[in-house]
């Protein structure tokens, strides 16, 4: 049966490839007809204006180009017909250029993106009408004599002093956004740690009793405890995870980024986040939510909307399929959520084990103490625990 399946997609498949090396032929083909036809266009043309150079006395301006004109004209139209064409193509494409910015940083950034992108087209459209308009102003006329500028100091100045300064502050402008979006983050900042590994992402919290990640070590590191927490640091008691990422709308928010194995990449298109995760280098970014997911709903228009956390560094075969959900909650929603949460230790209690003698009275607080069970005949009989302890 298998073999069968085999045979026929694999005949199937040679039968696609004949006819797109079918295809393949017949364009090639008709390339080579153009082709050829240039190449005669050219060597007529060579041979013309060779019978100049034999001696062949002529008019000297027989030996322009006939269609000059007919060139001169084509440039004009091309620069229109082109500058029509892109900004119809920038117009129709504008709405699904950016998504909506869903950060207060990515406000900043999209308002550089459109200056940056305003001083490119303007330089773009100067230089390509320069470029266009003067084969046709200054195409060849009987009688017009060249004027030579072998050089021009003042002129070099200018076009080079002009560019170096609008480059300048463009760099520096962007330079200072990333200094501020990389920099320390504000003391009330929730922080979060974020950690690729193939195929996906842990995502760590730091707890609701302070705002302070535990240490971590790769050592550490077993099919329960995915993340190496340390529990000799006191701050690892109140950590807990998450399958989802969860952030509070109008609150800073550090984001602590390692890799496990290889590069990954942290990428929240509408909060304008990247940053890569790297193996033994740890990397942050921090950012205000200024969109919650209800209300990103409703800009969309869509009710099933939901933010994406994606990585953006082919990682693997299961790359593409690295991505977690995210909630941009109210910070009343936030912080219910917070609480309803367990932390690591409460849902892992053998791993009391691992806190240190001096600590384990900070640790027992976040172990649940199970009520003791009561045997069957005693729940049979509706006797309490001391009744029971006293029949026997």
């Amino acid at each position: 049966m298998l073999l069968a399946l085999f045979n026929r997609w694999f005949y199937k498949t040679e039968f696609i490839t004949k006819k797109l090396a079918n295809k393949m032929t017949y364009l090639i083909g008709l390339l080579s007809v153009v082709f050829l036809a240039l190449a005669i266009m050219i060597v007529s043309k060579s041979m013309a204006l060779s019978k100049g150079i034999k001696g062949v006395e002529q008019d000297p301006d027989s030996s322009v180009d006939s269609a000059n004109n007919m060139n001169a004209i084509g440039f004009l139209v091309f620069l229109v017909l082109g500058s029509i064409g892109a900004t119809w193509s920038f117009l129709h494409s504008k709405p699904d250029l950016l998504p909506v910015a869903a950060s207060d940083h990515g406000l900043i950034t999209d308002r550089m993106f459109w200056i940056s992108m305003g001083v490119i087209t303007f330089a773009f459209f100067i230089t390509n009408t320069l470029l266009f308009t003067f084969p046709f102003l200054y195409r060849y006329k009987k009688g017009r004599v060249a004027a030579f500028y072998p050089v021009n100091h003042k002129l070099e100045i200018i076009w080079t002093v002009i560019p170096a300064v609008v480059m300048a502050v463009l760099v520096f402008s962007g330079w200072r956004t990333w200094r501020d979006i990389t920099g320390q983050a504000p003391d009330n900042a929730v922080v979060i740690e974020l950690t690729g590994h193939q195929f996906g992402w842990y995502v760590r919290y730091s707890g609701n009793d302070d705002q302070k990640l535990g240490n971590h070590n790769y050592k550490l590191i077993n099919e329960t405890n995915s993340l190496g927490m340390d529990f000799t640091d006191e701050h690892c008691f109140d950590d807990f995870t998450a399958n989802e990422m969860h952030l509070p709308k109008g609150v800073p928010v550090l984001l602590k980024i390692n890799a496990q194995d290889v590069l990954h990449s942290v990428y929240l298109p509408y909060q304008r986040v990247k940053m890569d995760a790297v193996p033994g280098m740890p990397t942050k970014f921090w950012f205000v939510p200024n969109k919650s997911t209800d209300e990103m709903r409703y800009i969309t228009g869509n009710p099933d909307f939901n933010y994406k956390l994606n990585c953006t560094e082919v990682c693997g075969r299961g790359h593409f399929g690295m991505a977690i959900t995210v909630f941009v909650d109210e910070p009343e929603e936030y912080a219910a959520w917070c609480k309803a949460q367990k932390p690591f230790l409460t849902q892992n209690p053998d791993y009391l084990a691992k806190v240190p003698e001096k600590l384990k009275s900070k640790a027992q607080k976040y172990i649940e103490v199970a009520a003791p069970a009561a045997s069957d005949s005693t729940q049979a009989s509706g006797a309490t625990p001391a009744a029971a302890t006293s029949l026997r």
